[in-house]
């Protein structure tokens, strides 16, 4: 198996490892359904480790030659009204600060294309999407005369399009060569000196605080803090406008333009920051066999008390809370408000997928959110189907 011995965001050496799962899926949203197909997906291995000389956090163990990210990989989050919301006040913020009416604007891992397409229309712009995953057939005919969609990836020497936005959002955590990768995209800026970029991220910090185990599985192979993440940016030659945290602190937003190679936090700035990142590191090595022990006992107490168990959200905390914990029978199902997800099996463990509507039929005893944000949209759709299950919002 692959080990990568040195940090791919500074290059340095003697990296702790602090975390290991030994078989999980290497993914965690194919659309899959034949259960048994589910059950035989292949399996990696989590091996985390820290670098101590820039904070950033990888899977030594993670081997991109497992990895197939084709049309059959679905992970959109644009079916939740909350998320929406989100993604417009994002889209109206970065259009206000930037002014990108009349704009051109490249997404990297555009996934469907939902993003792009309303950043596209709010902003009366033209738009150039990557993403292997990319399926044609599911653009709407107003985002297909604004939006040219290349189903491959973004890399170094590709001849992009001129663009005045760059956005990549939720694409950078999958990359393993993060330096050579956002080298690649700052090489693009080149002849480009005022365009803007936008990357958004998972912040490790709130995993790590509120050991999140489930927010750890294959297809994350990269994981960032502020300080790492800044450090990445400036060492590759950005200069840094916007660094923050969104979607209720889940999220790293960050906002930055061409600038020198080298920046003075990549240079050694951030000693503080990174002793507490050790220490946060080293008390989630402690402290997060006992969140496991914790769930274990929840599922086999609700098992044995007769209680049907259901998650809401398939996707890859789901897989994370799932795989980590060697759930099987004691949850019923999974629950997705994504109808292509519905009907399907989870990755992995073969959990029936359902669609909200067959709740009245399962009657569920205990629901457990995968993603807290969505608790109060989950249980005012609960209480509309008269459904009074105990939740549980991770």
């Amino acid at each position: 198996m692959p080990r990568s011995l040195r940090c791919q965001s500074c290059d340095a050496a003697g990296l702790r490892e602090f975390y290991l799962v030994e078989r999980v899926p290497v993914h965690s949203n194919l659309l899959l359904a034949d259960r048994d197909e589910a059950l035989a997906q292949p399996t990696g291995e989590l091996r985390l480790a820290l670098c101590g000389a820039c904070g950033f956090v990888q899977n030594v163990a993670y081997d991109p030659a497992l990895q197939d990210y084709s049309e059959s990989y679905e992970d959109a989050q644009a079916f939740s009204p909350r998320f929406l919301a989100f993604e417009d006040e994002l889209i109206a913020g970065l259009i206000a600060r930037h002014g990108l009416r009349g704009s051109r604007v490249l997404e990297i891992g555009c996934g469907r294309g939902d993003f792009l397409a309303r950043l596209c229309e709010l902003a009366d712009a033209q738009g150039v999407g990557y993403d292997p995953a990319f399926r044609a057939s599911e653009v709407s005919a107003r985002a297909a005369g604004r939006i040219e969609f290349r189903r491959k990836l973004f890399s170094r020497g590709e001849p992009a399009p001129d663009f005045d936005l760059l956005c990549c959002r939720h694409t950078l955590e999958h990359v393993a060569a993060v330096q050579d990768f956002v080298g690649a995209v700052r090489a693009s800026l080149d002849d480009r000196k005022q365009a803007i970029v936008y990357f958004e991220v998972p912040d490790l910090g709130r995993i790590l605080h509120e050991e999140a185990f489930w927010d750890l599985y294959y297809e994350h192979c990269s994981y960032f803090t502020r300080g790492s993440l800044a450090r990445l940016f400036e060492r590759c030659g950005f200069e840094i406008l916007r660094l923050e945290k969104g979607f209720e602190g889940q999220y790293l937003l960050l906002e930055a333009r061409a600038g020198a190679q080298g920046g003075a936090r990549a240079e050694g700035e951030g000693a503080t920051e990174r002793q507490a990142l050790a220490d946060l590191v080293e008390r989630f090595r402690v402290r997060v066999g006992e969140r496991l022990a914790v769930w274990r006992g929840r599922l086999a107490e609700w098992q044995g008390e007769g209680r049907r168990v259901v998650l809401w959200g398939a996707g890859s905390k789901a897989s994370g809370f799932l795989t980590t914990l060697g759930v099987g029978d004691e949850v019923a199902a999974i629950v997705d408000i994504n109808p292509r997800k519905q009907g399907m099996f989870q990755s992995g463990t073969g959990h029936p997928i359902v669609a909200p509507k067959t709740l009245p039929t399962l009657r569920p005893d205990v629901v457990v959110v995968m993603n807290p944000v969505y608790c109060e949209e989950i249980r005012r759709e609960l209480a509309e189907m008269s459904l009074t299950p105990r939740i549980e919002c991770l």
